[in-house]
């Protein structure tokens, strides 16, 4: 019997971001729907799902998950998936725009969607190079 698919899932699809999205009630949802389709617009093989109950992104991996807890805006959490890696990854960050959270995890957060607007060349710049690790 062949291994099943990895990500065949129903919520890993963008079809299950749509239903996320539609049911949110958060009160930046224009900042995670302009978050959204800013990492989708990075990189050709980015897909998404929900995992960990927020929209998420991978390549073949999960590499971002939103982070919608944050006391004040949103935030995205870059890590290199499920398993450790042992890499120290190194992102060009002229804006200071990351907090690192160990060697393969950091996060950006946002006070609301002006913020996010402003810093959009600075977070595509980020996360084009955090997926170079995946």
């Amino acid at each position: 019997m062949p291994p099943a698919a990895t990500h065949s899932k129903p919520s890993d699809t963008s079809a299950a971001v749509d239903r996320f999205m539609a049911e949110c009630n958060h009160p930046l949802k224009s900042a995670i729907q302009m978050l959204r389709e800013l990492i989708l617009d990075v990189h050709p093989g980015v897909r998404e799902g929900i995992k960990w109950n927020a929209p998420s992104y991978r390549l073949d991996e999960y590499f971002a998950t939103t982070s919608l807890r944050d006391k004040a805006g949103i935030g995205l959490i870059l890590h290199l998936g499920a398993k450790v890696k042992n890499l120290d990854v190194t992102v060009d960050d002229p804006e200071r725009l990351l907090t690192w959270l160990g060697r393969d995890r950091a996060s950006l957060s946002f006070r609301d969607v002006e913020d996010l607007r402003v810093r959009i060349p600075a977070v595509r710049q980020i996360i084009a190079a955090w997926i170079t690790f995946m």
